[in-house]
Parts: C-alpha cells; sequence; structure tokens
C-alpha cells in the first residue's frame, strides 16, 4: 500500500515533532507509573486501574505510531516556494462569500493542520480545494451538503 504523503507547514511539522516527543517521553513516564501503582492494587482480574491505564498505554502507542507514520511522509511547504498569485497551501485567503455577503480569511493548510478555529482550513476540503489554483477577483463554486456555495476571493497572502 502506497502511503499518502502529508502536506505540513514548517510549523505543522514542528508541532507533530513536539507532540511526538511528548508521547515518547512524558506520557509513557505518566502511564507507566499509573501502570506500577495499579499492580500494587493486587488481583489484576479485577483492578480497572491496571485496565484503564493499559488500555491508555496502547492508545498512546497507536498515536506516536500516526505520528511518526505521519512525519515519515511529511513534504514540508517552503514559505519562499508560496506565492500569491494562485492559491495554493500555506495561503492566507480572504474571500466574500456571496451569499451571506460575509468576508471570511482562511489559511489552506493540509488536513493534519485542520484549526476551525483559527480559520485553518484543509486543501482537501470541499472550500479547500475549490480554492486551489483560484486567482484574486476569480469567483468559485463549492458543491456543500447545503447546496452550491459562491465565493469571491479578495486577497491572497503568505
Amino acid at each position: 500500500m502506497e502511503e499518502k504523503e502529508v502536506i505540513l507547514t514548517q510549523e505543522g511539522y514542528d508541532n507533530l515533532e513536539k507532540e511526538l516527543n511528548y508521547l515518547r517521553t512524558e506520557k509513557r513516564a505518566e502511564i507507566a507509573d499509573r501502570i506500577k501503582v495499579a499492580l500494587g492494587f493486587g488481583d489484576l482480574s479485577e483492578n480497572s486501574e491496571y485496565d484503564e491505564a493499559k488500555t491508555a498505554q496502547a492508545e498512546n502507542e497507536v498515536k506516536i505510531a500516526e505520528l511518526e507514520n505521519k512525519i515519515r511522509h511529511a513534504k514540508i511547504i517552503d514559505e519562499k516556494d508560496i506565492d500569491t498569485e494562485t492559491i495554493q497551501v500555506g495561503n492566507i485567503v480572504k474571500v466574500l462569500d456571496m451569499e451571506f455577503d460575509e468576508k471570511v480569511e482562511y489559511t489552506i493548510v493540509g488536513s493534519t493542520e485542520v484549526n476551525l478555529a483559527e480559520n485553518k482550513i484543509s486543501n482537501e476540503s470541499p472550500l479547500g480545494s475549490a480554492l486551489l489554483g483560484a486567482k484574486k477577483d476569480q469567483e468559485v463554486e463549492v458543491k456543500a451538503p447545503a447546496g452550491i456555495m459562491k465565493y469571491k476571493i479578495l486577497s491572497i497572502k503568505k
């Protein structure tokens, strides 16, 4: 099975590295301590603390493997390769939602960096993929569950 390339900004890559380091060190040690304490409670067959700690350990190891895989297949977007002529991953785009006459600014990021609270949308999302390759003053249509939405691109910046 061919692995999918993971598109990241440098900030996103650094955040993955930081999270991976935390899970490998502090989180593993914390879980190991929980297991040690739970073992002190005796009979493992009825020891819910032990079961919970072992489950947390397994979940942590799965998360570590996922992060290692993302990092292994990461393609970091070089800041100097980002232009402002056409929309691409790494751009900050201001659009006009033509239905609601509302201006919104989005940062186009890879799927692992999505953060809707910060208006970071995936290049793979319906809106993100519709915006990719578009230019300033262009109108794009997005097929969304609610129907077709229209946006006008007001600005593109890094």
